[in-house]
């Protein structure tokens, strides 16, 4: 049961972490001045009320207050892709002998051993003891 919920648990973040390291996403932000104004992940940052004004000073003065800021992270797009093949012979050898001692490792013993289960003591024909007279006090 327990072996069972950690492999699925694992095979989970496996694939959780191929997919976040392969997503490329980007990070848009929309400053007045000097202020921060609005910031969006995967879409177009909105812009502030002074764009509109904005227009027309820029028509005066040919300078904006308004900026945008894009940032790109960008997710791996190749994944290498290897066989056992690909390896060498020292490194498959050691991949294969450490997966069998590995497997072999965990092999649990019989519930209950019973090392004398099969011996049976001899008669007793005299009580040495009594006879020679030694006792434990």
């Amino acid at each position: 049961m327990i072996k069972r919920f950690l492999y699925k648990s694992f095979s989970v973040l496996l694939a959780l972490l191929v997919l976040f390291s392969t997503v490329s996403f980007t990070i848009e932000k929309h400053f007045c001045g000097d202020v921060l104004i609005d910031v969006a992940v995967f879409t177009e940052a909105q812009k502030c009320v002074m764009e509109a004004f904005e227009k027309e000073q820029e028509a005066i003065t040919k300078k904006t207050c308004c900026k945008d800021e894009v940032k790109l992270v960008k997710g791996q797009d190749e994944l290498k892709v290897s066989t056992f093949d690909d390896l060498t012979l020292l490194q498959q050898l050691f991949i294969t002998t450490f997966t069998y001692t590995f497997i072999n490792l965990f092999e649990g013993l019989e519930t209950h051993i019973i090392p004398h289960k099969d011996y049976s003591p001899p008669n007793l024909v005299v009580d040495i003891q009594v006879l020679d007279q030694v006792f434990i006090i």
